[in-house]
């Protein structure tokens, strides 16, 4: 079993900072991208930022400048800064990770549990 279990959400006024954290644990053999997803109260889920195991990035628009992914890969850690937080910044956020367990002959994704963020005065 692989499992994603992410921390650091919570209530912030706009203007703040959070550090999301999402470590993955289990019987993995290689984690290959990772990334943070969002999603708000009515929309769908979309896209915050991805990495490569080798540390390539990849930000939505909306973030960028703001938001800063890193990866630790001998923790099979990811992390999300967010500084200079926007009410739109609203949602509950979800790390995925693209994993090889050892049983498996390819990666699949999987999916953390979420954490909420609310940016709000």
């Amino acid at each position: 079993q692989v499992q994603l279990v992410e921390s650091g959400g919570g209530l912030v006024q706009p203007g703040g900072s959070l550090r999301l954290s999402c470590a993955a644990s289990g019987s993995i053999f290689s984690i290959y991208a990772m990334g943070w997803y969002r999603q708000a109260p009515g929309k769908q889920r979309e896209l915050v930022a991805t990495i490569s195991r080798t540390g390539s990035t990849n930000y939505a628009d909306s973030v960028k400048g703001r938001f800063t992914i890193s990866r630790d890969n001998a923790k099979n850690t990811v992390y999300l800064q967010m500084n200079s937080l926007k009410p739109e910044d609203t949602a509950v956020y979800y790390c995925k990770a693209d994993i090889l367990r050892y049983s498996d002959y390819g990666p699949r994704d999987y999916w953390g549990q979420g954490t909420q963020v609310t940016v709000s005065s």
